[in-house]
């Protein structure tokens, strides 16, 4: 049998001709990430195996987002131990207050992810990346830190589902509502230590911005990563924001999959998943009147400028209903200005809506968004897990951009007007 996409990445960064499903192999590897939360631990385990620095400089980025702009002590402290070891070792990609945003948002748009990459990162969205055909997991600190010293990594050769997505999306319908209906669909543990490999003629109705939504969300199935084909779109994105050579890889016809599912995008519907898991979905029309007290627009998930600008459309010279919390996160400084340029921003503001720094901050229930006891939230994040924003009888409800937008002036989960 042949190899899929991610097996075929996975051989040429190991050296061998061939992998197959289940087999350990001793990765090479393009790049290691962490972030505030997880890079203390990593540097600490990379302190206790005696060697001088990092495998490569270049080769590790440091992204200080979750806790920042420090909200304590503590945070301030995490914050302090990376920059510590980004200056101690000289590292090229250490990203500070003012330069920095969401992780994965900001690493592909400084180029430094592209087609044929393997990449680890101590955060599970790290499968984000695949969106531009590269292999890319989220690993522990502790894999981190012996990434960062050896650049190396050790991996099970993961078996892999096939969707063959086919037709276009309807208005408002994007990669959030795809991911939701597959998620619904195959459940949250339906892609176990699988790689959910997207195909199919489909995909060209599908943005950059879509498809790293997508793959994002991989995790969420619980997948080893998410990957797409290469195509004109992901080369005119590596294009524009790299400098670096890809290499383009492709299933062989004869690859093995687990399992296939046709996916026809034209039938999605605007899709929200319920509390408490990402596979609780239903489409915008099954939903009854849910009344909610705050709405979130951004994350690693929808915190690109096309979510901006869907949400902007939306919001145009209308009003945040009366007691509404909306808070706007883009995802990075370079979109954050983009959007000030275009007058997203303002209409946002006018809006009665509230635009904050790029962070992960109310994602994980950190800061800036935090639920009171019995608060409900619609969400372009993640993850909905119990006290995943806050009180642990907070309720979230992921939707896209447009479903968020159209709920925080509403007050309750609403479909955007047509």
């Amino acid at each position: 049998m042949g190899m899929t996409m991610t097996q075929k990445i996975l051989a040429a960064h190991t050296g061998l001709e061939k992998v197959e499903a289940g087999q350990l192999i001793e990765a090479n590897l393009d790049l290691v990430l962490g972030n505030d939360v997880t890079a203390p631990v990593a540097i600490k385990e990379m302190e206790k195996m005696n060697v001088e620095t990092v495998f490569d400089k270049d080769k590790v980025a440091l992204v200080p987002d979750h806790f920042t702009p420090n909200k304590d002590i503590k945070s301030a402290q995490h914050c302090a131990c990376v920059r510590k070891f980004a200056c101690e070792h000289d590292i090229t990609n250490y990203f500070e207050i003012g330069e920095m945003g969401i992780e994965h948002a900001l690493l592909p748009e400084n180029g430094l992810v592209v087609a044929g990459d393997v990449v680890i990162g101590a955060d599970s969205h790290t499968c984000t990346y695949g969106a531009l055909g590269a292999f890319s997991t989220g690993v522990g600190s502790t894999d981190m830190g012996a990434g960062m010293a050896t650049g190396q990594a050790w991996f099970k050769v993961p078996s892999a589902i096939k969707f063959n997505l086919f037709n276009k999306p309807s208005k408002w319908v994007s990669g959030k509502d795809v991911i939701l209906h597959i998620i619904g669909m195959i459940g949250v543990d339906g892609a176990l230590y699988k790689s959910m490999e997207f195909v199919g003629e489909g995909i060209q109705h599908l943005s950059i911005d879509d498809r790293f939504t997508i793959a994002n969300m991989a995790i969420e199935a619980g997948a080893k990563n998410g990957i797409f084909p290469v195509d004109d779109i992901t080369k005119e994105y590596m294009n524009e924001h790299s400098t670096r050579e890809y290499i383009v890889y492709e299933a062989d016809e004869d690859a093995e999959y687990d399992e296939v599912y046709d996916i026809d995008l034209s039938k999605i519907k605007s899709t929200v998943a319920f509390p408490h898991l990402p596979e609780n979905t239903k489409t915008i029309d099954e939903i009854d009147e849910i009344k909610i007290d705050q709405v979130v627009i951004g994350s690693c998930t929808n915190g690109r400028i096309s979510d901006l600008r869907v949400a902007a459309k939306i919001m145009k010279d209308k009003k945040v209903a009366k007691g509404m919390r909306c808070i706007i996160f883009p995802a990075t400084q370079a979109i954050y200005l983009q959007a000030i340029e275009e007058g997203l921003i303002e209409t946002f503001i006018k809006a009665g809506a509230v635009v904050s720094t790029p962070t992960c901050g109310p994602c994980l229930g950190g800061h800036m968004g935090i639920l009171a006891e019995g608060e409900r939230a619609v969400a372009t994040t993640n993850r909905n897990f119990v006290g995943r924003m806050g009180h642990t009888s907070s309720e979230i409800y992921l939707a896209s951009p447009a479903v968020a937008a159209a709920s925080a002036l509403t007050g309750y989960i609403s479909a955007p007007a047509e």
